[in-house]
């Protein structure tokens, strides 16, 4: 069964966040900026990761993270991976709005990254690659790019590729109640073409990652994918959540 190897401090798990950072998104999500939010977000799942990881006092480096903020550029903001227990005591590295959305050179530079780990991470969980946004890409298309990454592959499955979408042009209807929502589906109605083709690149989540979520009281389907519509701050948080539930040891 694919995505079931445990996190530990000799085969950690490696999180690979991709963060636009375009002018949007200075724009507000409720009553604050999208950008604010995001950063509450991450230093939550990175609170999450702490927690997961702690023996006692001491903090079990289960974990390694990567952070490329992306707009025109891409920006690695811990010059590296690094893993959690390095991550904590720097802080979520400052965001800030910037111009426009080029999402493939991002996905290139995460694509880059994975070639170079791949070999050391034979024994570990299957990567995953945190994708947030809140607007279509500018430039080249992402889309072949997304593809090469979730055809690598470790013992333990595909690389997992997860997308959070900041917009109110992915569902419906609102969703009133995040712990009672069945999460994004195959079949479930979007309402944008850009919706669809980050549906469309969104990995299903697998059963070890549902199980962790409804133990935090979410109620995700069987069928859900890794794709959340970040239309409220609570959905960003519990997509960057998410990111966080490999299994551990």
């Amino acid at each position: 069964m694919p995505y079931e190897i445990e996190a530990t401090s000799k085969t950690p798990a490696l999180i690979i966040y991709l963060l636009d950072v375009s002018a949007s998104m200075g724009q507000p999500l409720g009553d604050r900026r999208r950008i604010d939010v995001v950063m509450d977000a991450l230093q939550a799942a990175l609170q999450q990761m702490v927690f997961r990881s702690t023996k006692g006092s001491r903090i079990s480096p289960r974990y390694r993270v990567a952070f490329f903020a992306y707009s025109n550029h891409v920006y690695d903001l811990l010059d590296g991976v690094e893993s959690v227990d390095q991550v904590v005591h720097r802080g979520v590295p400052e965001l800030s709005p910037m111009r426009t959305t080029e999402t493939a050179k991002a996905f290139a530079r995460a694509e880059k990254l994975l070639q170079a780990e791949l070999p050391s991470l034979q024994d570990c969980p299957a990567p995953l690659v945190c994708h947030m946004t809140d607007g279509e890409n500018t430039g080249e298309d992402p889309e072949p790019i997304v593809r090469r990454i979730m055809q690598m592959s470790v013992p333990d499955g595909s690389v997992l590729m997860e997308n959070i979408f900041i917009s109110e042009k992915v569902l419906t209807k609102p969703v009133t109640d995040p712990r009672k929502w069945p999460g994004i589906l195959p079949d479930t109605k979007l309402v944008s073409n850009y919706a669809r083709k980050l549906r469309s690149i969104s990995s299903p989540v697998p059963e070890s990652y549902r199980k962790n979520m409804w133990e935090m009281g979410y109620s995700l389907d069987s069928r859900a994918l890794m794709m959340l519509p970040g239309e409220s701050s609570e959905l960003v948080a519990m997509g960057f959540q998410m990111s966080t539930f490999t299994k551990i040891s």
